[in-house]
């Protein structure tokens, strides 16, 4: 059986580029054209192992390295979470997708090579329209310097929040909430300051430091006060919640 190299490399990266496409606009994740073509192109170049003389189980192990690999290169790593998503929905959208290709070939024939080029447009064009929606959210991704009073400094992930506009009535200043078990053995509590806030169900206060400065941006704030909670858990590598009045000063 003839074995066209050219076609073989050339339908196996837009392949590899379909299936990342898809899991960055599933996932939204935040990457450039230019780090999905190169994982592409690195995966297009590892579906040569095939001709390697390897067993079927070793052959395997291989291809998930290799994708791995591929992954990395296009998403990097945040954390573990991230990382494993990442590894989850490339596999299941491979699946899908050469499923869906086999029942192609099996029915049409070679018909499934030009289902491949017309999906790519179509794909792209969704990426591209999720890429410009999500640009929007990662502007309100912030890395944040905390300077404390006793000269410590922490530094956090966080998350300019819209339903975060919690202020203390009589300094004015506006609040910055974290849980308060990131400031264990970096800032000793003695005296907070407690700040009234409605919640869901209830009015309750709020234990709050004043701080030295905040830093993001190379901007400095110092209107600012950290808010410590007990429930604040966190979520995607995010560790405190801004006040949306950084925005209009941002």
């Amino acid at each position: 059986m003839k074995v066209y190299i050219d076609l073989l490399f050339i339908l196996n990266l837009i392949y590899d580029f379909l299936i990342l496409m898809t899991v960055s606009v599933t996932l939204k994740r935040n990457t450039n054209l230019k780090r999905l073509l190169f994982g592409s192109f690195f995966g297009a170049i590892t579906s040569f192992i095939i001709f390697l003389p390897l067993n079927k189980y070793l052959l395997l192990f291989l291809k998930i390295i290799l994708g791995i690999i591929m992954l990395l290169i296009t998403y990097s790593y945040h954390d573990l979470k991230y990382f494993i998503n990442n590894i989850i929905y490339l596999y299941m959208v491979s699946v899908i997708l050469a499923g869906f290709l086999y029942f192609l070939k099996i029915e049409f024939n070679n018909l499934s090579y030009l289902i491949i080029l017309c999906i790519a447009p179509l794909i792209l064009y969704l990426y591209i329209k999720e890429q410009k929606e999500l640009k929007k959210i990662v502007n309100y991704y912030k890395k944040v310097i905390i300077t404390l009073k006793n000269d410590k400094i922490i530094t956090l992930n966080g998350f300019i929040d819209s339903g975060n506009k919690l202020k203390d009535p009589i300094t004015g200043k506006y609040i910055i909430l974290i849980n308060k078990k990131l400031l264990n053995g970096i800032y000793n509590i003695r005296s907070p300051i407690y700040v009234p806030i409605k919640t869901v169900n209830q009015n309750s206060l709020l234990p709050c430091i004043g701080i030295k400065n905040i830093k993001i941006d190379n901007l400095i704030f110092t209107n600012y006060l950290l808010g410590l909670s007990d429930n604040f858990k966190g979520f995607d590598n995010i560790e405190c919640l801004l006040n949306y009045h950084l925005l209009e000063e941002i």
